[in-house]
């Protein structure tokens, strides 16, 4: 205990020097801005922002980049209450309580509710995170190349298979993910490999470029005539920053009751599927909903306003994106896409996430985790008073919006090289992530299959080298062989359940 408090102290240390305060802030506040913005996400914004960090220690990368994710969560709701669009995927079901209650003139609070909820699923996840992650750390320090191969093949496996849509398209476009983390010069051999002959594929493929391609551009043209053609579902009764403001925000005896029960087992379910690989604040808000519905004396409130519908999914998406840290930073293996990104700008930056980053960088670790109280409470700041604000923004023509975010995208991805190549290849993605879309593959786990194929590549030419060359090394030593079976099993479900519609379509065939 006494070792924690010392690591705490030292971490709130870094957090609260001026520097660091600043790029926390910065985070927090546009990841709330992108999350109010419906069609555009936490994904989009760090890719764009990526760039920015080359020229920032480590630490304040990684804290500003941290701000966004769990800012944008917190941002996420307020157009799915006011407009009935979710700004993050993750609030897509704070739509289903939060528009009835902005139509019957309680707006002000559901965006209390959802406020305060986000603060106790967000402090939930924190003390988790501070709590067991040192501990897992040491657990991954006794992992060998056998381990973490198998380990991160696990985690490839489990994000594409848990995900949504089809299991083996998920599988498919991690595959595909991987194959695109091979192209450039093999390090061991010096042999270029999937450049067809192009000088800047020697590198391989530029994982901003990917990204924000795939996630940016995609989006973008993905949203624009959703979102344009769902703009009259603005209403006249959302609240302005009026002088009875405050007093239109309280919730109610009733409601007051009601919101700490169901934020702490939202923060429940997403501190436990935050931390699993393939879930994330997505599904465990999901879940966090379907379980107040399911244990509610009155379930048919929901979906016409029930203040519960509000306040545990948002603990749970925000308790989730704290949880979603733990393997990313201990054991190297990102949970989700943006985890999988946040992976990639600490390599960029040159530290290797993994068991012995909590040892070798103690001031990266311990500082992140005191600014995420100190990002926590810079949210509820921002999102209570400046409400009227992000009304207001919401008004933004979508065709001055989406014309500039392109534009800063497109310099983002120049500024990584200076390269028109660079350019070229985002650009091909983004048209490549919008025919991925309408043909319903995920992108998300090819940019898991992107980041982590390298690694897994060098783990496996590792464990068949200490293996001299044999193969059962991953089913000889127990931990791996855990991770193969889980993943066989895994695979095993993916096929089944593609097979079951098409065997019920046969046994319900006519004779």
């Amino acid at each position: 205990m006494s070792d924690l408090l010392a690591n705490l102290a030292m971490g709130f240390s870094v957090a609260f020097s001026l520097k660091t305060l600043f790029w926390c802030f910065v985070g927090v506040f546009m990841g709330t801005f992108i999350g109010v913005l419906p069609g555009i996400g936490p994904l989009a914004t760090i890719s764009m922002l990526l760039p920015v960090t080359f020229h920032l220690d480590a630490t304040s990368a990684i804290i500003m980049l941290a701000g966004i994710y769990y800012g944008a969560n917190y941002g996420g709701s307020t157009a799915s209450i006011l407009l009935n669009l979710p700004g993050t995927p993750s609030s897509a079901v704070t739509c289903l309580d939060g528009y009835p209650m902005a139509k019957q003139g309680r707006a002000g609070v559901a965006l209390m509710a959802t406020t305060l909820a986000s603060f106790i699923g967000s402090s939930i996840g924190i003390l988790l995170f501070t709590g067991f992650a040192p501990a897992l750390a040491e657990i991954g320090l006794k992992f060998g190349p056998a381990e973490y191969f198998a380990m991160m093949l696990l985690g490839l496996v489990a994000a594409s298979t848990v995900a949504t849509g089809a299991p083996l398209k998920g599988v498919a476009m991690v595959v595909v993910g991987v194959a695109l983390g091979l192209v450039g010069t093999d390090v061991q051999t010096g042999q270029q490999r999937f450049t067809f002959g192009l000088l800047p594929l020697a590198d391989g493929i530029n994982l901003v470029s990917l990204a924000m391609g795939m996630f940016g551009i995609a989006e973008v043209i993905n949203s624009v005539g959703r979102v344009a053609q769902q703009r009259s579902t603005y209403r006249s009764s959302v609240l302005p920053w009026t002088r009875d403001f405050w007093r239109a925000m309280d919730p109610g005896r009733e409601d007051w009751r009601r919101i700490p029960g169901s934020s702490v087992r939202g923060s429940a379910i997403g501190s436990f599927f935050g931390a699993l690989p393939g879930t994330g604040p997505t599904i465990s808000a999901f879940l966090a909903y379907a379980l107040e519905k399911k244990i509610a004396r009155e379930p048919k409130r929901f979906g016409h306003g029930a203040i519960e519908g509000i306040s545990s999914p948002e603990a749970a998406n925000n308790a989730a994106a704290q949880t979603a840290f733990i393997p990313t930073l201990t054991l190297g293996i990102p949970g989700d896409v943006v985890m999988a990104l946040m992976l990639g700008a600490l390599i960029i930056q040159g530290i290797q996430p993994g068991p012995r980053l909590v040892a070798e960088h103690p001031q990266l670790f311990w500082g992140l985790a005191a600014s995420f109280w100190i990002g926590n409470v810079m949210l509820v700041i921002l999102n209570l008073p400046l409400i009227g604000i992000w009304v207001a923004i919401l008004r933004i023509p979508y065709s001055i919006l989406y014309p500039a975010i392109l534009v800063f995208l497109v310099i983002g991805v120049y500024s990584v090289n200076n390269s028109v190549f660079d350019v070229v290849t985002c650009i091909l993605f983004g048209f490549v992530g919008y025919a991925m879309n309408l043909m319903r593959f995920e992108p998300a786990p090819l940019l898991l299959g992107f980041v982590l194929g390298p690694l897994m590549e060098e783990h496996l030419r590792r464990a068949m080298l200490l293996a001299r060359g044999d193969p059962m090394v991953f089913l000889e030593r127990p931990i791996s062989a855990t991770f193969v079976a889980i993943t066989a099993v895994l695979l095993l479900l993916a096929l089944w359940s593609s097979l079951k519609p098409k065997r019920a379509e046969g046994f319900s065939a006519p004779i």
